[in-house]
């Protein structure tokens, strides 16, 4: 089995503007261990969304029993079903009772990519976690995985160093509502985005 390398975010990685910490978040790595493999890759996409003046978020209409993690403390999993066939994976980031979080939407594939592409029956890298359901079903999130604390455990998110410099900020994909509001973030150039613009 490989080993695990960089240390988990603690409490204090989340303070601040959820924007800026799904900037901070490019280049941390997801890791989840599951049936004894480690399965990681490294952010290179991500989406804030926000309490206030962002329709687009899930709770912008106050609290469900689906969105009810966004409402918990920040550095937990919100993981949710999706047009009848994937899963998306989300990081509550604002303090305890604000909904706030921000969807992971690609990851650069760092260890266990014969188990990766087993699950998702393909051998193209850039195509194993290009995408919210490629990623999840890459690295085995579902919904046992909702309200995971990041910090400890089998789905972990780890800091190895890696800082990306230059950062492209555009709007975000799939919304129909505010979807002008340049809140989805990746590494200039990264080949394993699941779109660049």
């Amino acid at each position: 089995m490989a080993s695990m390398k960089g240390k988990p975010l603690q409490m204090g990685f989340y303070n601040g503007s959820t924007p800026d910490i799904a900037v901070s978040l490019l280049g941390k790595v997801l890791l989840h261990i599951v049936d004894g493999n480690i399965l990681s890759g490294r952010i290179v996409e991500t989406e804030a969304y926000l309490s206030q003046g962002d329709p687009a978020c899930h709770a912008a209409r106050g609290m469900t029993p689906r969105n009810r993690p966004m409402f918990g403390p920040p550095g937990r999993a919100y993981v949710y079903f999706i047009y009848g066939n994937h899963f998306c994976f989300n990081i509550t980031t604002a303090p305890e009772g604000v909904g706030e979080a921000v969807l992971i939407r690609a990851l650069e594939p760092v260890s266990g990519r014969e188990e990766m592409s087993a699950r998702r029956n393909t051998s193209d890298g850039r195509l194993l976690c290009s995408g919210p359901g490629r990623l999840c079903q890459a690295l085995g999130i579902d919904r046992s995985c909702n309200q995971a604390d990041l910090s400890s455990g089998s789905l972990l998110l780890l800091d190895d160093g890696c800082i990306y410099d230059d950062i492209v900020a555009v709007p975000r994909i799939g919304i129909k509502t505010a979807a002008d509001l340049p809140l989805r973030f990746y590494p200039a150039g990264n080949q394993f985005v699941s779109r660049r613009t």
